[in-house]
């Protein structure tokens, strides 16, 4: 299969996704790509990832992921990372989600909504976590709400129907991609900002940023011509 390249022809994005490092494992070299050559990207975390170490208590987990995460946003050239504090490991689908979400679209006015991957799979086949499932699920529903005045009109914001692209990272079906050669080793940086959380997993491939992200983005380029190092998405047009 062969990668489409990502569109250009956008000026603002927003990023939804459930925790802090959902960004880094893959998508943040796109974020850094796009930094670098002048469009704004924003990030939206629903939870503050405070059930994500287990050998700490929520009450210190939530801050210090926080304050990763901005480390994290810093790398790639990202000034505005919002959390929700919806609870982390019980992210519900419902209607307090997608207000939530909606309300953050009207503020940012985005052209492009990213979030993860909300399928019941990985596209090596490992199952996908509920978390992940109901924040992109919302996502897209959050999208459709916020250009509607009459759906959730006491969440604030003029309604806004300026989404063009939605894009799906780590999606089985990926459609396109970024190349990130240029700026991979930000991406690599981005990853290492969250210092506790990689500490907390105990070894293994997903610990280390380098070894994790660059197979990834070796096997991304062998189907999006030109590139070196990529980054996919599953890309849909909804001005089509």
């Amino acid at each position: 299969m062969t990668l489409e390249p990502f569109p250009t022809d956008w000026q603002r994005a927003l990023a939804v996704v459930a925790h802090p490092d959902d960004m880094e494992y893959g998508a943040s070299g796109a974020v850094a790509a796009w930094t670098q050559a002048g469009k704004e990207v924003a990030y939206l975390l629903v939870t503050r990832g405070e059930a994500g170490i287990d050998s700490l208590s929520p009450a210190e987990c939530g801050p210090a992921r926080e304050q990763e995460q901005r480390r994290a946003c810093a790398a790639v050239g990202v000034e505005q990372c919002e959390f929700l504090d919806h609870p982390d490991g019980v992210i519900e689908y419902g209607l307090p989600l997608r207000r939530d979400i909606a309300a953050a679209i009207r503020r940012h006015r985005p052209d492009l909504v990213i979030t993860g991957n909300f399928a019941d799979r990985w596209a090596t086949g490992g199952l996908n976590m509920a978390d992940h499932v109901h924040t992109g699920r919302a996502t897209l529903d959050a999208v459709r709400d916020a250009g509607n005045r009459w759906v959730f009109p006491g969440a604030g914001g003029e309604p806004w129907n300026g989404v063009r692209w939605l894009a799906v990272s780590g999606s089985p079906q990926a459609t396109h991609g970024v190349d990130i050669g240029e700026v991979f080793d930000r991406a690599v940086a981005s990853l290492s900002a969250h210092e506790l959380y990689l500490r907390g997993l105990g070894g293994g491939g997903m610990a280390d940023p380098e070894a994790f992200l660059r197979p990834h983005a070796e096997q991304a380029a062998q189907q999006l011509p030109g590139a070196t190092l990529a980054t996919t998405f599953e890309l849909h047009d909804l001005g089509a």
